[in-house]
């Protein structure tokens, strides 16, 4: 099949390929870390991956990720399907991701063959920037950022970050 695809369908394919291994990326970093992560099995899910954790209460906290790819920013939009399996249905809109469709974004950014970066957006974030993206220079100071992760959903907490770090 691949051997049968112009340039446009093997780039698309390989886009494809890239973001299915780059959620499974995500899953294998955080898992080392909360042990307790798992890529979402909903074809229509609006999120990649759950994250459960005890936060340190020890009350247990579940944070719904989307995974993007970020080569030089990170997408906020959700709803369309590139790659060669992609079928156009009308209804099927574009959106936003927000806090009610995932608690954060995280953009994977391959710094190298074996090297990677992950870029934590809360979604808290997105609805203040009123965005579809944003650049990886902007954001530089939510790499690998597991405070921003952890407090995802705690709106004061991320916004008086993204005050302090320049973001807004």
């Amino acid at each position: 099949m691949a051997d049968s695809l112009d340039e446009a369908g093997q780039k698309g394919l390989q886009a494809s390929v890239d973001g299915f291994a780059h959620e499974h990326i995500v899953v294998g970093i955080l898992m080392k870390k909360y042990q307790n992560v798992s890529l979402v099995d909903l074809p229509l899910s609006s999120y990649d991956i759950v994250i459960v954790f005890k936060d340190k209460n020890r009350e247990e906290n579940i944070i719904r990720a989307q995974v993007k790819t970020a080569n030089k920013q990170v997408s906020f939009t959700g709803g369309t399907r590139g790659g060669v399996d992609r079928t156009y249905k009308s209804g099927i809109k574009t959106y936003i991701q927000s806090t009610s469709t995932s608690d954060v974004v995280i953009g994977l950014h391959c710094s190298g063959k074996d090297s990677f970066k992950l870029y934590f957006v809360p979604t808290s974030l997105i609805s203040i920037l009123k965005q579809k993206s944003i650049s990886l220079g902007k954001i530089e100071a939510l790499k690998d950022n597991y405070f921003i992760l952890e407090h995802c959903k705690n709106r004061q907490a991320v916004l008086s970050a993204c005050k302090k770090y320049g973001i807004i």
